[in-house]
């Protein structure tokens, strides 16, 4: 209030101030919750980022891309294959191998070839080495450079892979027929037109996957 010529007038200028400082204090608590918003919404965008890279990169890097196959006898398929792009080193056995298929009628004729044991969904797996290098020649489970696969006509001290290097090639026997009921998966039993489901897989890796469809069973012939 004040006093002009002994009059007294009142005024709101000190109510309007206040209105503008209760809606100024109000602006910076919305302004600082939503800043706190946006940061940890950021926060959690970069950590699935980066999350989500790491798991790509290691699905990219540790996986194993496979060149060729072929028909090496009744019971192996040889497998011609690499490390995937970008790809470090990696143990032999720490690769798996899978093989899967389905048996009933092998020749067409619309009659059980197999002895019951051996019908429907077959399946048979392995390492690509069991971390020894003391093998001189290529047999099954055992990883060879490509250019040498049967070692011992190499170099002394050629003998199977237990690491396999970025940018070079290897050769592997895998064994088809698991030698026991409820494995065979032999070029012969599943039969011409017939298919092999093959994984492989790096731990800590990644996958890879074909079908195999089989055109012809003689020894030699492609698969992949």
């Amino acid at each position: 209030m004040k006093k002009i010529n002994n009059i007294e007038e009142k005024d709101n200028l000190a109510a309007i101030g206040i209105g503008a400082m209760i809606v100024f204090i109000a602006l910076i608590l919305v302004a600082a919750v939503a800043s706190a918003v946006i940061i940890q919404t950021g926060e959690k965008l970069q950590q699935n980022a980066q999350q989500t890279g790491d798991d790509t990169q290691r699905e990219i890097g540790g996986k194993i891309t496979i060149n060729s196959a072929y028909v090496n006898s009744a019971t192996t398929m040889r497998l011609y294959f690499e490390s995937a792009p970008g790809s470090g080193t990696l143990a032999t056995d720490n690769i798996a191998w899978q093989i899967a298929c389905t048996n009933v009628d092998t020749d067409g004729d619309g009659t059980d070839n197999n002895a019951p044991a051996n019908d429907g969904y077959q399946f048979t797996a392995g390492a690509f080495g069991d971390g020894n290098a003391a093998d001189a020649e290529l047999s099954p489970g055992d990883t060879f450079p490509m250019d040498n696969p049967e070692g011992t006509d190499g170099p002394v001290g050629d003998d199977s892979i237990v690491n396999i290097a970025p940018g070079s090639a290897y050769v592997i026997d895998v064994t088809v027929d698991g030698g026991v009921a409820g494995d065979d998966c032999t070029f012969t039993e599943v039969g011409i037109n017939g298919e092999l489901t093959l994984w492989i897989h790096v731990e800590g890796g990644g996958s890879t996957y074909e079908v195999i469809l089989i055109s012809d069973t003689t020894p030699g012939s492609l698969l992949i």
